[in-house]
């Protein structure tokens, strides 16, 4: 089976602790982690962790993260400075300051994987080697891919906006607030995008400032979305088509917007049947179209659709020659929403198979399951918290007690308060486990 591939290599764990200790300065790293973001900061605490636990803590720079971004942000809290609950300073802290001193950063980016010589390259033209890889890079968005849709978001006045990005979530708030009268639409394209739920979180909240402010019959809601349905889980899909109706949010399903005027205030939506729609616009919430980052789509590490191609249950390399390469979070081919949360649930699982890998040269038992969650604010106050697994599958943490397709104001705070708080205090230093809290999960 592919999750008990041995590691290639020969040498014994008491020789690569011998050789730790200068290994990084050589290069050579016993875990490189791609990329700083929330899978990236996640899972090289909770590697560095899982050693010192298990009593053989490793060497300072033993573990490696390689990313030459300046910042970090808490991507999750841009749906809240759009809805004008947050600054969003909030949301983003240099990503120097959240790497322990017994890590190492690396400022740079990979360009090529060559996994066959457990290496990669960087964009400086600088070769790492590793013992372990772990990919945790993110997605590409796509702005670009929408005609005129970059040119729109960097004029103040076009009413076009997006919560997608650091520079624009304000602009989202801005326009909001600006609307008097008229049509807003909200968009979400077809295929994998962040949080799939995130493209209407910032409609409901939008509807019920209107709302609010005694505009809401003065300002028509229209969602146009790429997907067949409100949501991909049937449960939650049901609940939130019944609050569009009852609210009175037109519905346009399988439309894809593919161009922006934002001088003549027009979207341009494509249909399933490949003809072509214009509709009129006061304020434009666009979400654009993501996919796989270009350097991993054209390595050796990646699936048919561009993703690094991994097990869906072990997060190892589904390829029996790059045993040593994990990966997670966006950036990976797991079948689940690409979420925060997701991470949580995948990090220690990673963890304890990176752990195993290198004590025994096996794979643990840990599995992963899939698990995800949307926490889909529904209106100022109030919240849906989506949770599932693979194969859509509802796995929630309340069903026991409470029904959770219902929105709840308790699980409102959980997303403007208690998630941002974990995620700065412990989360990004390896010492939150979803579902689980401060209790690092442990596998038999």
């Amino acid at each position: 089976m592919l999750g008990h591939c041995r590691i290639t290599t020969t040498r014994s764990t008491s020789l690569w602790r011998r050789q730790a200790s200068t290994s990084a300065g050589a290069g050579k790293y016993k875990v490189l982690v791609v990329g700083g973001g929330s899978g990236g900061l996640t899972v090289a605490n909770q590697i560095y962790n899982r050693f010192k636990v298990a009593g053989n803590a490793l060497n300072d720079g033993d573990v490696a993260i390689v990313d030459a971004a300046e910042y970090h942000y808490y991507q999750p809290g841009w749906t809240l400075v759009g809805s004008g609950l947050k600054p969003k300073t909030d949301f983003r802290k240099p990503l120097a300051s959240l790497v322990p001193k017994h890590i190492s950063l690396i400022s740079d980016n990979v360009r090529t994987f060559i996994p066959r010589k457990s290496t990669v390259t960087t964009t400086s033209g600088r070769d790492i080697h590793y013992d372990i890889l772990v990919v945790a890079a993110g997605l590409q968005i796509n702005w670009n891919a929408i005609k005129g849709l970059p040119e729109a978001l960097a004029d103040p006045k076009s009413g076009v906006s997006s919560i997608y990005s650091y520079s624009t979530c304000d602009k989202t708030w801005d326009d909001i607030e600006g609307l008097r009268s008229g049509k807003a639409i909200f968009t979400q394209p077809t295929g994998i995008i962040k949080c799939a739920g995130a493209p209407q979180k910032i409609m409901w909240m939008a509807w019920d400032r209107f709302r609010r402010t005694d505009r809401g019959d003065k300002i028509d809601i229209e969602f146009y979305t790429g997907m067949p349905t409100m949501f991909s889980v049937k449960k939650y899909s049901d609940v939130l088509n019944g609050l569009r109706e009852q609210r009175k949010i037109g519905g346009y399903f399988q439309h894809n917007l593919i161009a922006v005027d934002s001088n003549n205030h027009k979207a341009t939506f494509q249909k399933a049947d490949g003809t072509t729609v214009n509709v009129d616009y006061t304020t434009l919430h666009a979400t654009p179209p993501m996919g796989p980052m270009g350097f991993i789509r054209q390595s050796p590490l990646a699936s048919e659709g561009g993703w690094v191609s991994v097990d869906a249950g072990t997060l190892q390399h589904t390829n029996p020659e790059f045993a040593n390469v994990f990966a997670l979070g966006d950036a990976s081919s797991l079948p689940t929403s690409k979420t925060a949360a997701a991470i949580t649930a995948q990090a220690p699982i990673l963890t304890e198979n990176v752990y195993s890998l290198l004590e025994t040269g096996r794979v643990s038992n840990a599995r992963y399951d899939g698990y995800t969650s949307c926490p889909l604010l529904t209106g100022y106050g109030e919240l849906l918290l989506t949770e599932f697994k693979y194969g859509l599958e509802p796995k929630e943490s309340f069903s026991s007690f409470i029904d959770q397709a219902k929105s709840r104001h308790a699980f409102y705070w959980l997303k403007k308060e208690l998630f941002p708080y974990a995620y700065w205090k412990y989360m990004v230093h390896g010492k939150w486990f979803g579902a689980q809290g401060l209790l690092r999960p442990s596998f038999a």
